[in-house]
């Protein structure tokens, strides 16, 4: 690299960090989590704005594969953190009406989705047609756990009965949709190699039955409680980064292998380890998040917007909405839950963020999606998060019981009040 290449790759880094932020802030002011802002700078940074000129004087060719590199250790990162907050006590007790939920959140948006597959099939023409089909109908299935989990931290609804109803089913929801993504992507194979994509099969066993034993181990010879060793953290990053590297390796992508670490990572006896570790990872990613974000809007272009591509977006809003919506309303009525509740939940699980922005790249990274398509997923993308916070308030106007006996095993809480 030369010294021209440096200043500029710092000074983009801080640029990226202050847009960032500031947009993050302004959509936390307006109710929004900060993910809609973020997202909206990598859009604002693309070739959009100003017929690309913007991103060509920051973000010239000789300094944009820094980015993406910068970008891929964030989102290996970010993979480990959803693994890791994947709490699968969450799921205890609640079995029955998470698995009734997510079937109606995933089942209908992937159906209706596959439809929508058909209909795209005539603009955005591919080779892998079948495989084309599934991913859109999987695009439209996704929930962001995490966003979602932010939502319900930030209006005090962690802790209630619906809450926990929310983050069992988005948990179960996004294993459903990180599998399905590494099935598509082990049918399309890479560079011809499907052999290798077999041995995921060992790979998983090992971290099952090896590494998982292993550092409930070393993990294990305490309360919990106590602060985390000094070696803790770079032994994990670096576990993350290998698994990462193994299943890239394999033929899949990097994420498959951060987030499978993430959620073999043992819960029982290390909770201060688990909080220590998702509150360095987050430190880590919040730097490095921003540029996924910026990298992900250079490939987000909306200059030719036409009648075809709106009607185009006005389909896969459709889809992704009313699929999503009715979806998850209709499991949750048919476990019990009253109306208002369940269109509060339904309101919650439509959300995607960046989640969806992870499996868009990996669809274009494998050639299922172009540029134009990726572009209105995108959009979708960051409309449908953007609904969830003035959804979830108009459904909450006043507050709401869940009856007690909703849940197979009560929480701490059934009311659920609106965020002040």
């Amino acid at each position: 690299m030369s010294s021209n290449q440096v200043a500029l790759l710092l000074f983009d880094l801080a640029f990226i960090l202050v847009l960032a932020q500031g947009l993050g802030h302004l959509a936390t002011r307006i109710g929004q989590p900060p993910v809609v802002g973020e997202i909206l700078a990598g859009v604002l940074l693309g070739p959009t704005l100003l017929d690309g000129a913007v991103s060509d004087a920051l973000f010239p060719q000789g300094i944009r594969p820094l980015l993406s590199a910068m970008a891929d250790v964030g989102v290996t990162l970010f993979m480990f953190g959803v693994g890791l907050e994947i709490e699968r006590q969450a799921l205890r007790g609640r079995g029955r009406m998470a698995a009734v939920v997510t079937l109606g959140s995933t089942a209908v948006p992937f159906v209706l989705g596959t439809g929508l597959g058909f209909f795209l099939l005539r603009n955005h023409e591919t080779d892998q047609k079948a495989a084309f089909i599934v991913f859109i109908g999987l695009a439209v299935s996704v929930t962001a756990f995490p966003v979602l989990a932010r939502i319900l931290s930030d209006r005090h609804l962690s802790s209630t009965t619906l809450g926990g109803i929310a983050l069992a089913s988005a948990a179960l929801v996004d294993m459903v949709a990180w599998t399905a993504l590494a099935g598509v992507q082990a049918a399309i194979g890479s560079g011809g190699a499907h052999w290798r994509v077999a041995l995921m099969i060992p790979f998983i066993l090992v971290l099952v039955l090896v590494v998982r034993p292993w550092l409930r181990h070393r993990t294990g010879g305490g309360d919990g409680r106590g602060p985390a060793p000094s070696w803790w953290y770079p032994l994990v990053l670096i576990g993350a980064l290998l698994c990462g590297a193994a299943t890239e390796a394999m033929g899949m992508h990097y994420i498959f292998g951060a987030f499978l670490f993430g959620l073999i990572m043992p819960s029982e006896g290390a909770d201060r380890l688990r909080v220590d570790l998702m509150q360095r990872t987050r430190t880590v990613t919040a730097v490095l998040l921003p540029v996924y974000f910026v990298v992900a809007g250079l490939k987000v272009d909306l200059r030719e917007f036409g009648w075809t591509r709106v009607t185009e977006l006005a389909a896969v809003l459709l889809v992704a909405v009313l699929g999503k919506f009715g979806g998850t309303y209709l499991g949750a009525r048919s476990t019990g839950l009253p109306p208002r509740a369940a269109t509060a939940l339904a309101a919650l699980m439509n959300t995607r963020g960046l989640t969806e922005l992870v499996i868009l790249g990996v669809g274009l990274q494998a050639g299922l999606l172009d540029g134009g398509l990726y572009s209105l997923l995108v959009v979708m993308a960051l409309v449908t998060t953007a609904m969830t916070g003035p959804l979830l308030t108009r459904t909450y106007a006043k507050p709401v019981t869940v009856p007690e006996s909703a849940p197979e095993q009560p929480d701490r809480s059934s009311s659920v009040t609106p965020a002040a």
